[in-house]
């Protein structure tokens, strides 16, 4: 069976031809063209920001004209990870395919998050059996990287009184609050010295982490691999000289970082003590991770001798500062159970032009106070080491509101529908909605979504029952909301 022969047929259409087309964030131009030629095929007003978000607008079905307005919002783009470094997202589809219940890739992200929203939305804007008022499609840029279409939204492109979500990972959950963060980025600026000829030269690599979301799955207590890099740096910098020539892990500030590599060398007369001390590494890190972390792979093999080596001083200071650097949760909420409060993610480790290295990070906190705290004690650390530091301007998070009349409605329609009261939550994940209410106070939000799994990472998974209760329960959610008066 094909994807898009699945149940709701129109849902997973839709999505396949999504999984075909190109999105990684800032460069949203062939996602958002399918979007806009969608809109001309089905004879539906469009229009577009400066920034280039989407808004697609549905009038209201006959005798429900003076419903409230409903946004529909999900993000147009999608995080790019694979485990082979060649996969080209800006060219190529997305390999998906069917694995019993579930939808899954050939070792990329899926984009599930968010393109399961996204054609949820376009599918309820061409279904004639849905009942509504009137509706407004809102498809955002990059919200992955920065949250620039949110931050950007062009005055006037919404004029709806409620805003669904589509951006949440869980069946049977609904979510009315989140966290907000903020990136902190460290430069260390370093010299460059020869590559000493008596000294043997290795590669050491961290690769097949599970790495994941830096909200969603930060309380794992999954590796993160530049940390593991570092760690190792560390303790062998403590007992001999080491020469560090290149280090690079991770890539998006969002996600985990599943691998990592440093080249370095030491004394001649000490490589077989490095060697003995690697074998000790790798077995101190299986155990620590047994279980979890079932397809880590840590290598160490010789290469040739760099022409250069960062000078020891910074060498020194990056390696300490890596391997202190606070990574995962940093505390739980303590007004709902088992709620990730404030974390942070050592996201990306990359060798820079002009002789610089560059860390970044990434705060998040469902209180603002907190998600600054952790960024300034991140800053303070790299200060300490000798680094430049700077902030992002961060994105709000989004406090619940238990009395929202869209949070009941969605919650009721999940209940007649399958006798189950869905359980209502707040995620530490990011989501665009703090930055919605900002600019929209009256609004009135709720987020949900189908089951997915790994998002941010090459097992990204989507449960397939869970997408015809989640269209189910949208579409039941609209007749509610189209069945009240302004």
């Amino acid at each position: 069976m094909n994807i898009k022969d699945l149940e709701p047929k129109r849902v997973f259409e839709i999505f396949e031809e999504i999984t075909k087309v190109p999105r990684p964030s800032k460069k949203e131009e062939k996602i958002r063209k399918f979007i806009l030629d969608f809109a001309a095929a089905h004879n539906l007003s469009a229009k577009t920001d400066e920034v280039g978000n989407v808004v697609i607008e549905k009038p209201a079905t006959s005798g429900h004209e003076n419903a409230p307005t409903v946004i529909l919002q999900g993000h147009m783009d999608m995080v790019c990870e694979s485990n082979d470094k060649s996969f080209d997202f800006e060219n190529s589809p997305i390999p998906a395919y069917i694995d019993g219940d579930w939808i899954k890739t050939k070792g990329t992200t899926l984009g599930a998050d968010n393109g399961i929203g996204v054609a949820a939305s376009l599918a309820l804007l061409t279904d004639p059996t849905v009942v509504h008022g009137p509706i407004e499609a809102l498809f955002t840029m990059d919200e992955e990287t920065g949250m620039t279409g949110a931050f950007g939204l062009g005055e006037g492109m919404i004029n709806g009184d409620i805003l669904i979500n589509l951006d949440s990972e869980d069946d049977a959950e609904l979510f009315v609050g989140c966290a907000g963060g903020v990136d902190t980025v460290a430069t260390f600026s370093y010299n460059r010295s020869f590559a000493p000829k008596d000294f043997k030269y290795f590669r050491m690599s961290v690769a097949k982490g599970l790495g994941g979301h830096s909200g969603g799955d930060i309380h794992q207590g999954r590796a993160n691999a530049n940390q593991l890099m570092a760690r190792f740096l560390f303790n062998i910098s403590g007992k001999h000289e080491v020469q560090l020539s290149e280090m690079d892990g991770g890539n998006l500030r969002n996600a985990i970082p599943r691998a990592a590599h440093a080249v370095f060398g030491v004394h001649t007369s000490k490589k077989e003590e490095i060697v003995a001390a690697f074998n000790q590494y790798v077995a101190d890190i299986e155990n620590e991770y047994k279980g979890l972390e079932t397809t880590l792979e840590l290598t160490l093999e010789s290469v040739e001798q760099p022409e250069f080596c960062i000078d020891l001083g910074t060498s020194t200071n990056v390696i300490r500062a890596l391997y202190s650097a606070p990574h995962g949760v940093i505390s739980m909420s303590r007004d709902l159970e088992g709620l990730v409060e404030t974390s942070t993610n050592l996201a990306s480790v990359k060798m820079a032009p002009d002789n610089k290295i560059v860390v970044t990070t990434s705060q998040r906190s469902s209180v603002e106070s907190r998600k600054w705290d952790i960024a300034y004690r991140v800053e303070a650390l790299f200060l300490l080491a000798g680094a430049e530091v700077q902030h992002g301007e961060g994105y709000p998070g989004w406090q619940p509101n238990l009395n929202s009349p869209i949070m009941k409605m969605a919650s009721d329609a999940y209940e007649e529908l399958y006798g189950i009261k869905p359980a209502i939550k707040a995620i530490h994940a990011g989501l665009e909605c703090g930055l919605f209410l900002q600019k929209y106070p009256h609004l009135d939000m709720v987020s949900f979504g189908p089951t997915l799994r790994d998002v941010h990472s090459p097992s990204e998974m989507m449960n397939i029952p869970a997408v015809g209760r989640f269209y189910e329960q949208l579409k039941l959610t609209l007749k509610k909301v189209a069945d009240t008066k302004k």
